[in-house]
């Protein structure tokens, strides 16, 4: 039997490398032209549908799924129909239409395979009670024909590694930290390298303080994104509550429509920086946060969509200048993976949900970090221009300036670490306060992906220069690489090191991966 299974497997191999078996160059002579409704166009061979995404494959060998409802009316009508060709066929791909445009076997190669296939199995065929029963051994033949096609499906998931370094230029302010299906980011909700609500004409009186959007409440990036069968849009219909993404320095993003259906940006609700402060006293930016490219690199995405795909800004991942825009905002790039733009104009950053995500019954994707409000909201304070924000002397609290009516007015408000709100609303007249018992101010613990459960690993000096010390117990390492916020690997080795010389590397932040013969994990290290 083991000889018999051999010679089929064998026979297999035969008949897949003398045509079933993928080749480019018959791929490149059946390349299609296909129309896309942004008025773009792909030169491209259709392989298959699968939950409303088209594989494509171009000339180079490269697949990229596209959603159905990115092609014109001509073209989708197309792809149904080869769909509807596949399903009879019961074929990942559609009936070729000759053997040189799909590499088939030549006819005579199929009939010498299945008639050899058919002498190996005849002796395990069993008659019983009159009817032909399936061998196990043929049975198991056809189940490895059907594991071989199912393990030919592409993945989308993300490496955390890649998503970490988007925002590792932020940290220690936020931190971050993941497992198999989920990235989380904490932060308190406030940016670090700008202020806040300078700017904004429309002012419902709100002003932004911390947030705990840590442990339990820290913002989810899913790991494993699933494309949409069709993309939600992102308008005055969905997700009105809540955020649509998390930018790069650790501040939620959420609709450019607020929940009274208006663009916030063009209604003058927004500071300089596209953001303001929400019923809660939480800040969180309306539109794509830009000004986040000029603090990290250009191939670091700004903000991570909260169904998994990266937000880049003015240029593509490598540099260049960014590729026209789809009506989802974005684009698959040359390996398959979708990706949005920010821009500076409406729909701003996302059009469509391309990924799947949930929205419960109060329009917002869930999970979702939820804010704390310390006190009741007020009401929009008409006439009223702010012209000023900045921190107290003692870090825990602000001051907020705003103009009306040709008069200079305050609001003086701080936080105790015991968890007290103090605000002093400063006229020219006059000054009252307003006390409030609410949550307590969050620190943002280590910025660094936790270790698993046993693992000890030291690293010294961290911030360092020159020569970072290692210290561990971890055994059977297998790979350490030193990383830098590119994601580019600056030092690279299967050894087991004491120390890394760093001398040689530019300041910054650069991340540390550790694999084992079980464990993988990353440690941030910062050189000055």
């Amino acid at each position: 039997m083991q000889v018999r299974l051999y010679l089929i497997a064998v026979l297999y191999a035969l008949v897949i490398n003398s045509g079933l078996a993928h080749d480019p160059a018959a791929a490149a002579s059946s390349l299609r032209r296909w129309h896309l409704r942004d008025q773009t166009h792909l030169r491209a061979s259709f392989l298959a549908v699968r939950n409303d995404t088209v594989l494509l494959e171009n000339s180079s060998g490269k697949v990229r799924f596209v959603p159905l409802s990115l092609f014109q009316d001509k073209d989708q009508a197309c792809i149904r129909e080869r769909a509807d060709v596949i399903g009879q066929l019961n074929r990942p791909v559609i009936q070729p239409v000759t053997r040189e445009q799909t590499g088939e076997p030549a006819p005579w190669v199929l009939l010498m395979f299945w008639a050899a296939t058919g002498a190996i199995l005849l002796p395990f065929m069993l008659r019983k009670r009159g009817k032909w029963m399936l061998s196990p051994v043929l049975g198991s033949f056809l189940l490895l024909l059907s594991f071989k096609n199912g393990a030919a499906e592409r993945l989308l998931g993300t490496d955390p590694l890649f998503i970490d370094s988007a925002f590792a230029p932020f940290k220690p302010h936020i931190a971050t930290r993941w497992d198999d299906n989920w990235f989380y980011v904490e932060s308190n909700g406030l940016p670090t390298t700008h202020n806040m609500m300078v700017g904004i004409t429309k002012w419902q009186q709100q002003v932004p303080t911390p947030q705990c959007y840590i442990g339990n409440n820290a913002w989810q990036i899913p790991l494993n994104p699933v494309l949409a069968d069709v993309p939600v849009p992102v308008n005055q219909q969905h997700f009105l509550r809540g955020a649509v993404a998390i930018a790069a320095n650790g501040v939620p993003i959420f609709n450019p429509y607020t929940n009274t259906g208006v663009d916030a940006y063009l209604d003058g609700q927004l500071d300089q920086w596209g953001g303001h402060s929400g019923r809660a006293d939480d800040y969180h930016y309306h539109t794509a946060p830009l000004h986040l490219d000029a603090q990290s690199p250009d191939i670091l995405p700004i903000a991570f969509a909260l169904d998994g795909f990266a937000i880049y800004g003015g240029l593509e991942p490598d540099g260049a200048p960014m590729l026209p825009l789809d009506t989802n905002h974005g684009h698959f790039d040359a390996a398959g993976v979708y990706h949005y733009h920010g821009t500076t104009g409406a729909p701003y950053m996302i059009g469509n949900m391309v990924g799947k995500v949930t929205e419960d019954a109060t329009l917002q994707i869930i999970p979702q970090a939820a804010a704390q409000p310390v006190r009741p909201s007020l009401t929009p304070l008409n006439g009223a221009t702010i012209t000023g924000f900045q921190a107290n002397p003692a870090g825990n609290g602000y001051d907020l300036t705003y103009t009306r009516n040709g008069q200079t007015y305050h609001v003086e408000y701080s936080w105790t670490t015991g968890g007290v709100y103090t605000y002093h609303f400063v006229s020219p007249s006059a000054t009252t306060t307003s006390t409030y018992n609410g949550h307590l101010p969050c620190v943002v613990t280590t910025a660094v992906n936790e270790l698993p459960a046993g693992a000890y690993l030291t690293v010294f000096p961290n911030p360092g220069s020159g020569r970072i010390s290692l210290k561990t117990t971890l055994t059977n390492i297998r790979q350490l690489t030193l990383f830098n916020l590119a994601g580019q690997p600056v030092f690279s080795t299967s050894e087991s090191l004491d120390a890394i010389q760093t001398d040689h590397l530019p300041k910054g932040i650069y991340l540390l991966k550790i694999s084992t013969d079980k464990l993988e994990f990353t440690r941030k290290i910062i050189l000055q």
